[in-house]
């Protein structure tokens, strides 16, 4: 991905943070732009051409919840949330009125990096797009295609093994739909592998999200409900 050609907001009141952000970004050939507060915010939104947003939702003034309202009156462009708060409903909140991430402060630098990156592809993706074949399941960043057996993630082919990828497959054509670890063992080969046993599922699914999650700890699509099993959410 040619980083030259995007122009990241930065909206961030605490100016260390700002300044540390736009090094990260500088580094990987970000154009940056910076803003402290919400006003000022949407004064260089409308003066420039921005693809992507990094928002803090804690700021004196207009907040980044009424910013990005304002923004999405107009714009689809990709905002990323930060925040000091790890709450599940300031997670809620911001998702419902239009963020496409949220990373909670403070952040490991490469995650940072890489949720921008994701974004990016996912949004330029989205905006190129074409119809999308029968035999490809695509959902958010991650493309399954049965054709050729790949996996990929925000455009990069992912090493999936044959159980893999029958488990992916099976929760990607259904998402949503809450599996039961037993439900997933009966519809995949593992019932045919002697050695196996249905405790052996948890281990695969952990594998597959250690390789399509940018953080398997807070996994946003293969994820566990739990006392019940797993779901690929769309």
């Amino acid at each position: 991905m040619n980083t030259y050609m995007y122009n990241i907001l930065i909206v961030e009141d605490e100016k260390e943070i700002a300044a540390a952000i736009e090094v990260y970004l500088k580094n990987q050939n970000y154009n940056v732009f910076k803003a402290y507060n919400g006003i000022e915010a949407l004064e260089i939104f409308e003066r420039q051409e921005i693809h992507l947003i990094l928002m803090d939702i804690m700021m004196p003034g207009m907040d980044g919840i009424q910013d990005t309202v304002k923004i999405r009156e107009s714009s689809n462009v990709p905002v990323i949330f930060l925040s000091a708060k790890s709450e599940d409903m300031d997670k809620i909140l911001g998702l419902n009125i239009g963020a496409d991430d949220y990373i909670t402060k403070p952040f490991n630098p490469l995650e940072l990096l890489a949720r921008v990156n994701s974004c990016l592809r996912r949004y330029t993706s989205y905006s190129n797009a074409s119809a999308v074949p029968d035999h490809v399941i695509k959902i958010g960043g991650i493309e399954l295609n049965d054709a050729s057996k790949e996996v990929f993630a925000d455009g990069e082919p992912i090493k999936i093994t044959p159980l893999e990828y029958k488990i992916l497959h099976l929760l990607m054509r259904n998402p949503n739909r809450v599996f039961s670890i037993e439900e997933i063992y009966e519809k995949s080969p593992f019932r045919n592998e002697p050695a196996y046993n249905p405790d052996t599922v948890t281990v695969h699914i952990r594998r597959i999200r250690e390789k399509i999650e940018i953080n398997p700890k807070e996994p946003k699509y293969l994820k566990v409900v739990w006392g019940i099993g797993y779901k690929f959410e769309k």
